[in-house]
């Protein structure tokens, strides 16, 4: 039986933009020897998703900043536990140019680590159904401590970072936090601190740029990631309200007061000369490269910096990770406020062979001891309560552990990126236009408003509120 229109062109879209590849044009079949269903078997207090133990496993990870050596271990854990079973391990860059066909096919792997430039936009995934409810999971015991729920372990807002309309489908392993990351050695040698207000900002800025040292750069082939401090600062200036406004498409969401804020500043650290001349052309990897060179003194990163770097930053170079300033002294978060959320997207496909297997196989992977391996070796915080319990930290994980601690409460995240991949796409062009001083802040909020208009007028695109 062939797949309705809706759904194969649903799934024809499913890719993050930019990304494309070739679709098979094979039927999809209902019901096989293969049908999930007849690849588990009884249930247990050991084994609570009735995994037989002789059936294979597909499992296809993300080989980005913290490599897939992690996932490695989760499949040798599971081959130990169903020695009969054979893992069969992948590690890939472009996940979503791999899987769209075979999603399209409805065959598969069991389990995908959705993630990188490439991943599969995981929305539309949701609407053509091919994604798993994780409920099953997050209710089952802990790996490692049968006394408590999978869901009980994690950190807050993991499971709401992966829930769409009300049932939780992906589970991130990672806890990322956003903010600028500089040299802690740098700084004390040249007697600099850093910044609080955007004003304290702008003054150390001029004295990095006469010091022959330029005072940002940025991942220019990938505007995303300055449009993280700009987005956190906004989120700062309107509080909650506005983070809300955009994710939910309201009207006009993108031109409110704390945004033009934003963009304003922005706009003024590149009319005042403070980005490093050519970061437009870099890529993350080269900018961050002349970072470590201490060629320009910030930049704007998640918390896998340190482990994407760890084989070119020099010794002593203490890298460390700050909140973005504050904006105004009536900014409705505190300065400590930071964008944070979960990411490396684990999802098990609604139309696996080994469902249940993929299941137990997460249930492996967000296992405190699996977490604490992955903490020790990429130097990055997952989203597993406890798994930094008695660890001696680098300088820029110690420094993410403590912005996370500093913020208490007041963590943040837009949804808009995962929602809507087109319009995370529109905000990362003009941004990338505004940051290059080819377009005003004003252009810019009515180009993203203009995007965001028209995704909330397309009745094919399913909306997402929060």
């Amino acid at each position: 039986m062939s797949p309705s229109p809706t759904r194969r062109s649903l799934l024809r879209t499913a890719f993050t933009a930019g990304v494309a590849a070739p679709l098979l044009s094979a039927c999809v079949t209902a019901g096989s020897d293969d049908d999930p269903k007849s690849q588990s078997g009884a249930k247990s207090a050991d084994n609570p998703f009735g995994v037989k133990d002789d059936v294979p496993l597909e499992v296809v990870a993300f080989k980005g900043g913290y490599g897939d050596e992690y996932t490695k271990k989760a499949a040798t854990a599971y081959e130990q536990r169903f020695p009969a079973a054979k893992v069969d391990h992948k590690g890939i860059q472009k996940v979503g140019e791999a899987l769209q066909p075979r999603f399209v096919a409805n065959t598969p792997p069991d389990v995908v680590d959705n993630t990188g430039a490439g991943r599969l936009d995981l929305a539309t995934l949701v609407g053509a159904g091919q994604v798993s409810d994780l409920a099953e999971l997050l209710d089952a015991p802990a790996h490692d401590d049968p006394a408590v729920k999978v869901r009980d372990t994690l950190l807050p807002g993991v499971v709401d970072d992966g829930t769409f309309d009300g049932k939780c489908v992906t589970l991130n392993f990672t806890y990322t936090v956003w903010g600028l990351w500089y040299s802690k050695s740098l700084f004390a040698q040249r007697g600099w601190t850093y910044p609080r207000t955007w004003d304290e900002m702008l003054t150390l800025c001029e004295s990095i740029k006469a010091a022959g040292i330029a005072p940002w750069t940025y991942q220019g082939k990938y505007p995303e990631y300055i449009n993280d401090p700009l987005l956190s600062m906004a989120a700062k200036v309107g509080g909650p309200d506005l983070v809300k406004a955009v994710d939910n498409l309201q009207p006009n969401a993108w031109k409110a007061d704390g945004l033009k804020a934003a963009a304003e500043a922005f706009a003024e650290l590149a009319g005042k000369g403070y980005l490093m001349s050519g970061s437009e052309a870099l890529s993350h990897t080269e900018a961050q490269a002349a970072w470590c060179q201490q060629k320009a003194a910030f930049i704007p990163c998640g918390s896998w910096l340190e482990s994407e770097q760890k084989d070119v930053t020099p010794a002593g170079f203490d890298m460390v990770m700050g909140a973005v300033p504050a904006r105004t002294g009536a900014d409705k978060l505190p300065v400590a406020a930071v964008l944070a959320a979960s990411s490396e997207s684990f999802l098990v496909p609604s139309k696996a062979k080994n469902r249940a297997g993929g299941l137990e196989y997460l249930r492996i992977l967000f296992g405190k001891k699996s977490a604490s391996d992955f903490a020790k070796t990429a130097n990055t915080l997952p989203s597993v309560g406890g798994a930094l319990d008695g660890l001696t930290l680098s300088s820029g994980l110690g420094s993410v552990r403590d912005a996370v601690t500093a913020a208490g409460r007041n963590t943040f995240t837009y949804r808009f990126r995962t929602w809507y991949a087109p319009l995370a796409k529109a905000v990362d062009d003009a941004t990338g236009e505004l940051v290059n001083r080819r377009a005003t802040p004003t252009e810019w909020a009515d180009r993203i408003q203009k995007a965001a208009d028209a995704i909330a007028k397309d009745s094919s695109v399913k909306k997402f509120t929060r």
